[in-house]
């Protein structure tokens, strides 16, 4: 595995578990002493990141830091549309994933 595809998995994880705990970029950034775009460049596996950093941020997550490393991705292997619609929402940005949400909240809150 290259550095840059343990980078990308470090940075989906961080994301995925970032929007279960209904966190923006900003407000994680905010929590760890960061900026938004940091984390934004972190979640796209753009930048290198320090251990300390990842600490920090698996503490803001209410994580163990051994799950982002954990190089297999079962969090989602029992559940492929979640998987699948979580993949796509994640390509888009911020105001879209929102926009989503509040469609999927509206359709399957009673």
């Amino acid at each position: 595995m290259s550095q840059y595809q343990a980078a990308l998995i470090i940075g989906e994880k961080i994301r995925y578990y970032r929007t279960m705990n209904d966190l923006t970029q900003e407000q994680l950034a905010e929590i760890v002493d960061s900026t938004g775009s940091y984390i934004g460049r972190i979640e796209r596996g753009e930048q290198n990141v320090k251990l300390e950093t990842l600490e920090k941020i698996a503490h803001a997550l209410k994580l163990d830091l051994y799950i982002l490393f954990d190089q297999e991705q079962h969090y989602l292997e029992n559940y492929p549309w979640v998987e699948k619609s979580l993949k796509l929402l994640l390509n888009q940005d911020e105001k879209d994933q929102k926009k989503a949400y509040r469609i999927l909240k509206e359709l399957f809150t009673d």
